[in-house]
């Protein structure tokens, strides 16, 4: 006991961090963290700046004239950004539901030893990983075999289960659930869908979250998928919305002489550059806002899923 214990102690020099180690070591990642945070705040100062301004004197981490006019251009739009806005929380609510039931559940089924179609239906989710058929084949099947265009499922579905989640689920559960805790379920006469609801699902809340996090992110964020299958505007998601009125910004600009106006005062007074930062504020405000408390859980569950196994 004694040897083990000198044995031990002896390895504690190996875990020590020396003063200016350790400062350096600060230093490094305050200098990271300031990377992260300093273009978020130059695009927030953009997009409170005069359009004026931002042409004469560039981009600055402070705005050099404070205007609120791309705030005021995108309020401006009125029902429209209130119906998106809507299209986006239902769209991401709803999927990112789906999104982890189904993933969850398939990842569930593929960690259980005794499952007989493990090893093929691990070879179907794993080749998707590498290559896939093509964005021609998934547009027919989605819009015609599927009849999802213009419907809100089309915004839905198509992204509800990606390989790399069933994957980090599958991992997660095989490490983490023990066979005699599943068994012993069985042998009380549980079913599966019982287990699956009442105990695997409990006791998983890190993987829940991360997968619910990835989901949650790619659904609010997508705009593609709106771009693909919606031609009705009153179904158009936030981002596809915002997306089409930068569009619609630069269009005028374009066209401001059919218009009986100078290119020269359309642009002076239309907040060009100011509303695409504001529309990139708009969108990642949300999520920032969440991500705080759902980050113990993420990367728990996000290394337990990826490294063990």
């Amino acid at each position: 006991m004694s040897k083990q214990a000198g044995y031990d102690s002896g390895l504690e020099k190996f875990n020590r961090i020396g003063k200016g180690t350790n400062v350096f070591f600060h230093l490094i990642f305050i200098a990271l963290a300031l990377l992260c945070l300093i273009p978020v705040v130059v695009v927030l100062s953009i997009s409170l700046s005069d359009e004026s301004s931002i042409r004469e004197s560039g981009y600055h981490i402070l705005p050099t004239a404070l205007s609120g006019d791309a705030y005021n251009y995108i309020v401006k739009q009125g029902s429209m950004i209130t119906r998106a806005l809507g299209v986006s929380v239902l769209v991401t609510a709803a999927g990112t539901l789906i999104g982890v039931l189904l993933t969850t559940s398939m990842g569930y089924a593929l960690s259980r030893p005794n499952f007989k179609l493990k090893g093929l239906l691990t070879w179907i989710v794993f080749i998707p990983m590498i290559f896939n058929g093509g964005l021609v084949s998934s547009y027919y099947i989605n819009s015609s075999l599927l009849g999802l265009k213009n419907t809100v499922w089309a915004l839905i579905l198509p992204l509800a289960v990606s390989s790399f989640n069933v994957i980090i689920c599958r991992t997660f559960f095989k490490s983490t659930i023990p066979d005699g805790l599943i068994e012993s379920a069985e042998i009380d006469g549980a079913g599966q869908f019982r287990i699956y609801f009442t105990i695997v699902l409990p006791i998983s809340l890190p993987v829940l979250a991360t997968i619910g996090l990835f989901l949650c992110f790619s659904y609010w964020n997508d705009w593609f998928q709106s771009l693909l299958y919606i031609d009705d505007q009153n179904l158009y998601s936030l981002q596809a919305l915002l997306n089409s009125l930068m569009s619609n910004v630069d269009a005028l600009a374009r066209n401001a002489s059919t218009m009986g106006v100078s290119y020269a005062q359309l642009v002076a007074t239309m907040p060009k550059e100011s509303a695409r930062m504001a529309v990139a504020i708009i969108i990642v405000l949300p999520v920032a806002l969440a991500y705080p408390f759902f980050q113990k859980y993420f990367i728990s569950g996000l290394t337990v899923g990826a490294v063990k196994g």
